[in-house]
């Protein structure tokens, strides 16, 4: 369960309820499980708990106002919903289940359940005779048919000495269902082989060509396939990157090296994602010494690398093939050009320089294949990466 979470932006709704008490531990459990989480609460709420509590619990300043003019420098409403992998409003009163279902957007938190594009969870919190009245059912079920996820409630003695339907979830049944929205289990069953990172080519001892790919797309490829249920294989070149949790790791350092480990281990893959930034040459003669400076030019003689990809795709028994273009013009012809070229599935094409691609949190990118293209906008890697696994898995169906 904890896995799926690693690495998600929860956006945690409190609402005015004397259940907001359990919110300050639902956000310690979150952050525990990995996620990042920022907290919008409601003016009621901050009458049950305090922002500074919210605050110390969520390491960020918590987010009250819609129309907060330091907010908006930051990270404004709109801004906000973006950032959200999805929204877990906890607890849910019976007052913001009524204006979520009529569409208001009357304060911060509904305005971001709005201009959200990723998934909305409610936890209600109520009096038992509250949440059986046919007002509330008609609420509840006006959002549920929205595809708003509905977490609970439970039941049992309530604060105000009832006893019923209407306890908001304890915090760790609040952890497995949102964990479930992102478990799609879209991949299960198949065995992905995958590259990331850059690659070193030696000159000397002490000196290599390399280039800016952190890795940083590919780890989050692989988190995001092994949370759709897949094998996951990771033929990696030098980052500093902690290795996502149940993948298997093969670290290298040339070219040459991470061609031998795709191919040894290519044979029982079904998909294959060549993510990595491949040096395209090597040096003729690494230097057995250090090189010194003495004249002023120096000439280095450079021999082509194995193309990864093409070797891959031109396997008799091959898997399903997709690779990366990184493109600083020309995006859409030269990553097409690929595609036929090498002879590719499909190929993700993204633009890098002026703060997007190498050693950024957050790119854009192109999907083609032979007969569709899809555009993703600019977003986060983490969620990018679950966009592409999505589109990936209708194509290997």
């Amino acid at each position: 369960m904890k896995n799926r979470l690693i690495n998600k932006r929860i956006l945690l709704g409190v609402t005015g309820g004397i259940a907001a008490y359990k919110s300050a531990d639902l956000a310690r459990r979150l952050r525990e499980a990995g996620a990042e989480v920022r907290v919008v609460m409601t003016s009621h709420a901050k009458e049950f708990i305090t922002p500074l509590t919210m605050q110390a619990v969520s390491g960020y300043p918590v987010h009250d106002e819609l129309f907060d003019l330091k907010a908006e420098a930051a990270m404004g409403h709109i801004e906000l919903a973006r950032w959200a992998d999805a929204i877990l409003i906890a607890p849910a009163s019976a007052d913001f289940i009524a204006r979520l279902a009529r569409g208001e957007a009357n304060d911060l938190l509904t305005t971001l359940c709005l201009a959200a594009k990723s998934p909305i969870a409610v936890a209600p919190a109520m009096n038992q005779g509250m949440w059986k009245n046919t007002l509330t059912q008609e609420n509840v079920q006006a959002i549920v048919a929205k595809g708003i996820h509905l977490f609970g409630p439970g039941e049992g003695s309530q604060a105000c000495g009832d006893t019923g339907p209407g306890r908001m979830l304890e915090p760790l049944q609040l952890l497995e269902c949102l964990a479930g929205i992102f478990a799609t289990g879209s991949l299960s069953g198949k065995h992905v082989l995958m590259t990331a990172g850059p690659t070193r080519e030696a000159i000397d001892p002490v000196r290599y060509m390399t280039n800016a790919s952190s890795g940083k797309m590919g780890y989050a490829l692989a988190s995001a396939a092994i949370a759709a249920g897949a094998r996951v294989t990771l033929v990696s070149g030098p980052v500093s990157l902690a290795i996502p949790d149940r993948v298997e790791c093969i670290s290298v350092v040339s070219a040459q090296e991470m061609y031998d480990a795709v191919m040894s281990h290519v044979a029982d893959c079904d998909i294959f994602l060549g993510v990595a930034a491949v040096a395209d040459y090597c040096c003729k003669t690494i230097a057995s010494q250090k090189i010194a400076k003495t004249a002023e030019t120096l000439t280095l003689t450079f021999l082509r690398n194995p193309d990864i990809l093409s070797s891959v795709a031109a396997l008799a028994k091959r898997p399903y093939v997709a690779g990366f273009a990184a493109e600083t013009e020309n995006l859409i012809a030269n990553a097409e050009a690929k595609l036929r070229n090498k002879k590719l599935d499909m190929i993700i094409a993204n633009q890098v320089g002026d703060q997007i691609g190498f050693e950024q949190d957050e790119n854009a990118a192109v999907a083609i294949t032979q007969n569709r293209q899809h555009a993703f906008a600019r977003m986060h890697k983490q969620k990018l990466a679950r966009e592409i696994i999505a589109l990936l898995s209708e194509e290997v169906k």
